[in-house]
C-alpha cells in the first residue's frame, strides 16, 4: 500500500497538471471504487476548478471550488495523467487540458466527493514531519500497545505504513514488539528522528515502488534500494551481518535485526 512517501510524490506529480484545471466530466466504470452515486457525484464535479492537490496521511485530497475530491489509493490504486486505459481503469476525469485515469487492480482503493473532508480524513493524527518531538513523545507514551502497532495507528501519527515502521525502528535500534509506554524518552526520541529522516529520504528518492506504486506520469520510485530491513528476510543486516528476521507484529509481517533491534 503506498504509503506517505509515495503519495506525496503523486500529489507533487499530479499539482502541475491539475491546479487551475476544470472539470469538464467524471465517469466511474467501477462502482465499487467510489463512495456515494456515480450520477450524483459526476453531476457535482462537472464544471469544478482545481483549486489545490493536498495529502493528508495516505489521502490525496484535490480541492475544488466547491467541495473536496478525496482518493485513497489502496494497494494498488493510481492516478494517471494522460494515460492510455486499461482494464483496470476504474474512473475517467476529463480536464479542460488534460485527462486523469484512477486505475486500481485489486480495487481496493476509494474515490469520494463532498463538501468538506471526509470525517475519517480530519480525524487523522498530526503529520510526522510536523509533529513536535513533545506531542510525538506524549502520544507513544500513552499507548500500551507495541510500538510497531504504535508507528502504524493512524490517529498517532498519519501516513506512516509498514515499509517504514520497519525501516524507522531498525534506525532508532529498538525492537517492534516493545510495548510503546515502557520506552524510555530517550528511544522515543530515536525513533522520532528516524521516523522524520527516513520519510525525508524515502520522498526526495520519490518513494518505494516495491509492487505497482508509480507516480502520475508512471514513473517508479527507488527508495526500495535503500531499504535495510523491509523485505530483506535472510539477507545480512548492514550493520551487524546478522540474518534480517521476520515475525509477525500487530498482525504485519514485521522485518527487523535481532542484533540490532532489542
Amino acid at each position: 500500500m503506498p504509503e506517505l512517501p509515495e503519495v506525496e510524490t503523486v500529489v507533487r506529480s499530479l499539482r502541475p497538471a491539475l491546479v487551475g484545471r476544470r472539470i469538464l466530466n467524471a465517469e466511474f466504470l467501477q462502482l465499487r471504487v467510489l463512495r456515494g452515486s456515480p450520477l450524483e457525484t459526476a453531476r457535482a464535479l462537472a464544471g469544478r476548478r482545481i483549486e489545490a492537490v493536498e495529502r493528508y496521511g495516505k489521502f490525496i485530497a484535490i480541492r475544488l471550488d466547491r467541495g473536496y475530491l478525496v482518493v485513497h489509493l489502496g494497494m494498488t490504486g493510481k492516478l494517471l495523467i494522460d494515460a492510455p486505459p486499461t482494464k483496470w481503469t476504474h474512473a475517467i476525469f476529463t480536464l479542460d487540458q488534460c485527462t486523469l485515469h484512477y486505475d486500481d487492480q485489486r480495487q481496493f482503493g476509494r474515490i469520494e466527493y463532498g463538501a468538506q473532508l471526509p470525517e475519517r480524513v480530519s480525524a487523522l493524527g498530526p503529520e510526522p514531519l510536523e509533529i513536535a518531538f513533545a506531542d510525538f513523545a506524549r502520544r507513544v507514551k500513552a499507548r500500551h500497545a507495541s510500538i510497531k502497532a504504535v508507528l502504524l495507528n493512524q490517529a498517532v501519527v498519519r501516513g506512516v505504513g509498514n515499509i517504514y515502521a520497519d525501516e524507522a525502528l531498525f534506525r532508532a535500534g529498538v525492537h517492534p514488539a516493545r510495548v510503546a509506554a515502557s520506552l524510555r524518552k530517550d528511544r522515543v526520541e530515536r525513533i522520532y528522528n528516524a521516523m522524520r529522516e527516513v520519510l525525508t529520504e524515502a520522498i526526495e528518492s520519490r518513494g518505494s515502488s516495491v509492487s505497482n506504486y508509480v507516480d502520475a506520469d508512471g514513473r517508479k520510485g527507488s527508495f526500495q534500494l535503500a531499504h535495510r530491513v523491509y523485505r530483506r528476510t535472510g539477507k545480512p543486516c548492514t550493520n551487524c551481518g546478522a540474518e534480517i528476521e521476520r515475525i509477525l507484529v500487530a498482525q504485519r509481517g514485521t522485518h527487523f535485526c535481532p542484533k540490532c533491534q532489542r
